[in-house]
């Protein structure tokens, strides 16, 4: 009887601690989630408090150390920054939204080799949701770094991973414009433009790659169309002077 009872009594402890543990992890993930919330509307000093209650609840929950080092890395704490992400990698290697984000910082910083090998870390994992992100980061630091063949391939993964993505299609655009293909540029742009849902959700910038392009091309509907919108919607944007101006 004496043995049973301690049997039913160890289950019992068992038990709890594992409760105890699901509810420190939720509690850290509770936090995290609002911490990115005002890490988004750019409270950074609010964001880090809630990253503070999430690790005081779960000191090993991998999520918080990332988001930590997304704040740290807006407010050009590099350190503080860099240390985040690895100790959030050291928790959980297999964590592919922090290789992404950890790369950008890299890639963000001048150490696009180092950023790459994150990217390509990202990707590795099977389970994760969205590679697509981590193709697209690779494309714009390997173009950053002037490798625009390597850029090339990274921005079409992107898209092969998400046939009409948006930040791949304009960055294609971008990148075909550089190198003088301004067929190529116009067919990508012209799919930016069609996904974003029409031309008057175009920042100043994109609108201004757009009219370039036309203008290459010889499209003078779409030129006309795209200054119209430029001058309208952004008309004190550095990209409307350049346009008053003719360049």
């Amino acid at each position: 009887m004496l043995v049973l009872m301690a049997v039913l009594l160890a289950g019992c402890s068992g038990e709890t601690i594992k409760q105890t543990r699901d509810r420190e992890r939720k509690s850290a993930q509770l936090h995290t989630e609002l911490a990115g919330m005002y890490y988004q509307r750019n409270q950074m000093a609010i964001a880090l408090s809630e990253i503070d209650l999430a690790l005081k609840a779960n000191p090993n929950y991998a999520p918080a150390y990332d988001v930590r080092g997304l704040i740290h890395m807006a407010l050009h704490e590099d350190r503080d920054a860099e240390e985040s992400f690895r100790q959030s990698l050291r928790i959980d290697s297999m964590d592919s939204e922090t290789h992404n984000n950890y790369g950008w910082f890299l890639c963000q910083r001048s150490r696009e080799q180092d950023a790459l090998s994150q990217f390509m870390a990202a990707v590795k994992n099977p389970l994760y949701a969205t590679p697509e992100l981590a193709y697209l980061n690779a494309g714009l630091c390997s173009q950053k770094e002037g490798k625009n063949q390597q850029a090339e391939d990274f921005l079409l993964q992107a898209l092969r991973a998400r046939p009409g993505m948006p930040q791949a299609l304009l960055a294609m655009a971008e990148l075909k414009f550089g190198v003088g293909d301004f067929q190529g540029a116009q067919k990508y742009f012209a799919r930016f433009a069609g996904d974003v849902g029409n031309s008057e959700n175009m920042t100043a910038a994109q609108l201004w790659l757009g009219i370039r392009i036309a203008r290459r091309v010889g499209d003078r509907n779409a030129e006309g169309s795209y200054s119209l919108l430029l001058r309208g919607r952004y008309p004190d944007s550095h990209e409307a002077q350049l346009l008053s101006r003719g360049e």
